[in-house]
């Protein structure tokens, strides 16, 4: 409910007050807060839960209940997602609540429907979603999976949406944990897989491969990002933590060589497929553990970017990365700031000084913001 402005003011005072608690000198630059071209309709993917708002109440379909690991609260509104996400979800709801169709409850481990995915891309307008269901068919409500399957993709395909249905899944997930992942995937319809374009490169992204959920924002916070490399010409840069790639693309163009890492083995795959497409010759990617696949990697970098999950650099691979490679530059991508601040006071020990930060807003709406740091070694 807050103003935007006001958003944007709150997050970028909160990043600088948390940077100088732990920045000794305190003589970086600052640039502030970059907002989001989008601070509504902005987000590409959404994992919607199926269940009930209250105790064996009516099927619900969107998100958790704050503060409750049961209770979903249907969202036929929301404001962060372009329409057609709502009304796939009003469309899915309303199909499954029909034939009667049992959702998954959690602590007993039975029922069918678990989680609806939705992704969009925003410059293509293509749209994936998938279905993650058990496979007990029983709460079914009485007919056969495939004719139910089959009339639920029949009514989505007839929406008035303003994007392109590219393809509709059928995902199946036994797992315990509540977590949308596949144990085996069906297309009911299209293909498993979408594209996306970012600052002039196209990106095929599959139903659980990573991507910025904002598109528009990741051009801004990629383009700082770039900004802040500076000259990249003859220059050999490692993207640690890597994801699908998406830096390592933008900068390839104009670097000798970028070498990706990441853990996530679909990304790679995603990684290499995407560069390929690209035209991208100079840049590889490694699949394993920063940790460990460092000390593989014959080629030595000029430049270092570090783009960790929320919880940061792994405490022991911070120390390997500095001394291994020494590098005079490193740019820092952080989601979190808490952890940022955590790491930069190790990067401290190791004679790293905060040169230049800037925040991106992301996520506008919430209180997660991106920040880009560019580290510049002392003289030792």
């Amino acid at each position: 409910s807050l103003p935007y402005e006001e958003q944007l003011n709150i997050k970028k005072e909160q990043v600088k007050s948390l940077l100088d608690s732990v920045v000794e000198d305190g003589t970086y630059e600052f640039q502030g807060i970059k907002a989001s071209p989008a601070h509504l309709g902005y987000r590409n993917k959404m994992e919607f839960s199926f269940g009930d708002e209250v105790k064996d109440g009516p099927l619900a379909l969107g998100m958790h209940k704050r503060g409750s690991f049961y209770d979903i609260v249907t969202t036929p509104e929301c404001r962060i997602v372009h329409p057609d996400f709502c009304r796939i979800l009003v469309a899915t709801k309303e199909y499954f609540e029909e034939i009667g169709t049992a959702f998954y409850k959690k602590l007993q481990h039975q029922g069918y429907l678990r989680h609806l995915l939705v992704r969009r891309a925003v410059k293509t307008g293509e749209i994936l979603v998938d279905l993650v269901t058990s496979t007990q068919r029983e709460y079914l409500g009485g007919k056969p999976e495939e004719e139910v399957l089959s009339a639920w993709k029949e009514r989505l395909l007839g929406l008035p949406l303003k994007g392109r249905l590219a393809g509709i899944l059928h995902t199946e997930n036994d797992s315990l944990a509540d977590v949308v992942q596949s144990d085996e995937t069906h297309i009911l319809y299209g293909q498993d897989y979408f594209y996306e374009e970012l600052l002039g490169l196209r990106f095929r992204i599959s139903p659980f491969s990573f991507f910025q959920t904002n598109s528009l924002g990741a051009e801004v916070l990629y383009s700082t990002a770039r900004e802040f490399v500076g000259e990249t010409k003859d220059r050999t840069i490692f993207d640690l933590y890597s994801g699908t790639g998406t830096i390592a693309q933008i900068l390839a163009p104009v670097a000798k060589e970028v070498i990706g890492v990441e853990i996530v083995e679909e990304a790679v795959t995603a990684a290499k497929e995407n560069a390929e497409a690209n035209g991208l010759t100079n840049c590889s990617f490694l699949a394993g553990d920063v940790l460990k696949v460092i000390d593989e990697i014959e080629e030595k970098p000029d430049f270092i970017i570090l783009d960790p999950p929320r919880e940061g650099i792994h405490p022991k691979a911070l120390p390997k990365i500095v001394d291994l490679y020494r590098c005079e530059k490193m740019l820092y991508i952080s989601c979190k700031p808490t952890s940022l601040a955590r790491d930069l006071v190790e990067f401290a020990k190791y004679g790293y000084r905060v040169e230049k930060v800037c925040c991106v807003d992301m996520f506008p709406g919430t209180v997660h913001v991106e920040t880009v740091v560019l580290l510049q070694r002392k003289n030792m």
